[in-house]
């Protein structure tokens, strides 16, 4: 479904889920509050795997749109919504101290190094699809 969307979606979310994972199992170490420190990086990284695709979907849209209709979709005003949803997150989790905010900083930051990234990351699981065989030549190199 999101490659229906945006054809490099779904590798920026993979990304992004990795770069969580390595964030958590390389912090795990350092601090002293683990369930804090758990919890505000995964929201941070849930809202930025959200702001992926919100883009995405907005992107989507403002090219349709102006394709079909001629008339410009307001991207800004999803661009803004899209921030006010982030900062009211990082308040509530402060208010109810439900995780570490700078934290989940850091796992919003993971949009960033999953975009960054997601070139070479595409460029890798095309060599490796590339230097695969395809199943015709598997089923005719298994009947020799």
């Amino acid at each position: 479904m999101l490659k229906r969307i945006n054809p490099a979606l779904p590798e920026l979310v993979i990304g992004i889920i990795i770069y969580g994972v390595v964030v958590q199992l390389a912090g795990m170490w350092f601090v002293s509050d683990k369930q804090q420190y758990t919890m505000g990086l995964w929201i941070g990284i849930l809202l930025a795997i959200g702001m992926a695709v919100n883009m995405a979907i907005v992107i989507l849209d403002a090219v349709d749109g102006m394709a079909s209709t001629g008339n410009p979709v307001r991207t800004g005003f999803w661009s803004v919504l899209r921030y006010v949803v982030v900062v009211g997150a990082f308040v509530a989790a402060w208010y109810f101290e439900v995780g570490n905010p700078l934290v989940m900083f850091l796992g919003v930051m993971g949009l960033k190094v999953s975009a960054y990234l997601q070139p070479m990351f595409h460029k890798y699981i095309l060599r490796r699809h590339e230097d695969a065989p395809l199943d015709s030549e598997k089923s005719s190199v298994n009947s020799d």
